[in-house]
């Protein structure tokens, strides 16, 4: 859920700082979002770093793909570099969606998470897609800006 609030919480700001004092870059939804994003990014790449989260993310793997902790680390790389295309206009859009992708190729990672006895504490999956998918819409909101 922290992910979901960060997401919210930075794209007000921004909204609001850009509507009331400039910079004309943040006076607009896609780019307002696209600082909630990275900012949103950032926060779940540090999960796939540091203890105990990433325990839990190893755990998540699902046991058919190999080297799980490799696979963590490689996904958080991954999201440290969109969260930074997030914030450079030329790579904004690509960024954009190459997060929707990673998020619908990890979406069966939080399918496991919910379903299995992992001893993962994680959002029921009815809700936890409802938050994927608002995500996926928010990164849309960018790429098709």
């Amino acid at each position: 859920m922290a992910p979901l609030v960060v997401l919210a919480v930075v794209t007000a700001l921004a909204r609001l700082i850009g509507w009331l004092a400039g910079p004309d870059w943040l006076d607009s939804w896609p780019h307002a979002v696209a600082l909630g994003l990275a900012a949103m990014f950032a926060l779940t790449a540090s999960a796939h770093f540091l203890s105990p989260r990433r325990e839990a993310l190893v755990a998540m793997v699902p046991p058919n793909l190999p080297n799980p902790a490799a696979l963590v680390t490689l996904t958080g790389v991954l999201e440290l570099a969109g969260a930074a295309g997030l914030l450079i206009p030329a790579t904004s859009k690509l960024a954009a969606a190459a997060l929707i992708l990673l998020l619908i190729s990890l979406f069966p990672a939080n399918i496991r998470a919910a379903k299995a006895d992992l001893g993962i504490k994680t959002m029921p999956l009815p809700l936890r897609t409802l938050v994927q998918v608002l995500f996926i819409a928010a990164l849309g909101v960018v790429l098709f800006a």
